[in-house]
């Protein structure tokens, strides 16, 4: 197999609060902040507030209350303030994060992201920050505008973005072992789109000559085959806009030419046996896939996929770079409406987002334990072990943090290349406000949830599967939906004309 080049970089209590206050998840602690920077009436009074912060990963560190003892100090220093933060298990997130929305429970700061953002903000959970990033120019030029934009919910501001692979990039993955045992011929470099005769060849080959599916799928199915299509912050997968499509047209999109050939391309491939037989039902993803579609960058050939199916790995592009506000949506952080000091949980924020220190330790863990600097000139970090159980992507910039010295490159250089040259949806700012449909939208994503785990694995005739789908979202109020959402679409492209216009392109 010709392997292409694999690109540099990868896709990605000591001084605990002593009381806490009544409305959100602030306190105080009775400590005097040192830093020239330190605000607010809690610090000149010699109470340093406690910013609680809820954010999802592996569970608590273990050195915690290490941890704590060295950021807060700095914390206080720089802003006068303390911080306080609770790692919730991935499988007890969405639970935990559902009562502390809904019960306006004890936080402050809250991980959320596009799938919760919108419904949370219109329940009232989250504050709205849009003049208040006035009081914090350094984190908002860090950001950029469009960016901004893509977080407004009826025009305002909720929630701060993640600077991370904020744009979607899609690659076919291939382990070269199966390629080169079983295709040796294949080209990756002539790959242009999963429906290419040559890679199905090849697919069959690995899937025959190693007695395994060679595009194995479980019951999360191949969502990514929509990609192209804003959903306009509706929920539901099977309406949207296409990306370049300068008419704002919302589309049924099962219906439409490009993903009937994907969905007949993948029933071919599971009657072949190039997909699995238990698609629609397996719970979880095979750890080795002799080919699969990964969101990324190409970098990750190297530092991510390869490693973790145990071979090397040859990658390339499918499909254009894209920034919608589903992408920029992928973390956010966002400030409780009940917290008692807002300006603060936003310093908090910037200092996160824009000083490297700050950032390392939040990423990393204790320094000297989980990590140390290379040498004085900080500009590499060694880690000494992975037992940091805090997710660095839920937290803030990726472009801020120290790169680790387990290869000579900066791993996300790569991601701020693809983020700068992404092509931008044309409703990017655009986020369908459904309370006028808010039934029917609801039980057309029930239907659209209930079919795609069989449509987007192969398993049922997309024939047969896709009209019985729009039977019953029709009977569901789709039209209806669909009309309100074309109407919305059509006021926003009106006040925001898309820059480029190339409504052919929208059929390509």
């Amino acid at each position: 197999m010709k392997k292409l080049k694999k690109v540099l970089a990868l896709g990605m209590a000591g001084a605990m609060a002593l009381s806490m206050a009544a409305c959100g998840g602030t306190g105080t602690s009775g400590s005097t902040a040192t830093g020239d920077t330190a605000s607010g009436s809690a610090a000149a009074s010699g109470d340093i507030p406690t910013i609680k912060w809820v954010m999802v990963g592996n569970g608590m560190p273990s050195n915690y209350d290490a941890w704590l003892a060295q950021v807060n100090p700095y914390l206080e220093e720089k802003i006068g303030v303390h911080v306080d933060v609770e790692v919730v298990g991935w499988g007890d997130w969405d639970t935990r994060r559902n009562v502390l929305v809904n019960t306006a429970g004890d936080y402050d700061i809250l991980f959320t992201n596009l799938n919760t953002y919108t419904n949370d903000v219109a329940t009232g959970a989250f504050l709205d920050i849009t003049d208040l990033l006035e009081s914090t120019p350094d984190l908002k030029s860090s950001i950029p505008d469009d960016y901004w934009d893509a977080m407004r919910v009826n025009g305002q501001i909720y929630g701060v973005p993640a600077m991370k692979d904020s744009s979607i990039t899609q690659y076919l993955v291939m382990a070269d072992d199966a390629f080169d045992e079983y295709a040796p011929d294949y080209d990756p470099t002539t790959f242009t789109d999963l429906t290419d005769p040559e890679l199905t060849e090849a697919l069959q080959a690995i899937t025959d000559g190693s007695g395994t599916a060679a595009f194995p799928l479980s019951s999360s199915a191949a969502t990514y085959l929509t990609y192209q299509y804003d959903t306009l912050g509706a929920g539901i997968i099977g309406m949207g806009v296409k990306y370049n499509d300068t008419t704002g047209t919302v589309v049924s999109i099962f219906e439409q030419p490009e993903i009937t050939e994907y969905l007949e391309l993948l029933r071919s491939w599971y009657n072949s046996g190039i997909i699995n037989s238990d698609a629609a039902t397996a719970a979880e993803d095979q750890s080795y896939k002799a080919a699969s579609i990964a969101q990324g960058w190409s970098g990750a050939a190297e530092t991510t996929w390869g490693p973790n199916m145990g071979t090397t790995v040859s990658v390339a592009q499918w499909g254009p770079t894209i920034i919608s506000n589903d992408s920029v949506r992928g973390s956010i952080s966002c400030i409780s409406n009940n917290c008692q000091y807002p300006e603060k949980a936003l310093q908090l924020l910037e200092i996160v987002n824009t000083d490297t220190y700050v950032r390392d330790l939040f990423y990393y863990g204790v320094q000297g334990e989980n990590w140390d600097y290379t040498d004085d000139t900080k500009q590499w970090v060694h880690k000494n072990n992975a037992d940091w159980s805090m997710a660095g992507y839920t937290q803030g910039s990726f472009f801020t943090v120290t790169p680790d010295d387990t290869y000579d490159f900066n791993q996300y250089d790569e991601v701020e290349q693809l983020n700068a040259a992404a092509e931008p949806s044309v409703l990017l700012g655009f986020s369908m406000d459904i309370e006028p449909v808010r039934d029917q939208v609801q039980n057309c994503i029930t239907i659209c949830e209930k079919y795609k785990s069989e449509l987007l694995t192969g398993t049922r005739e997309p024939s047969e599967l896709v009209p019985q789908m729009m039977s019953e979202l029709e009977g569901a109020g789709f039209a209806d939906v669909m009309a309100e959402a074309q109407s919305q679409v059509d006021a926003f492209l009106a006040e925001n004309p898309p820059e480029t216009a190339s409504a052919e392109t929208a059929a390509e």
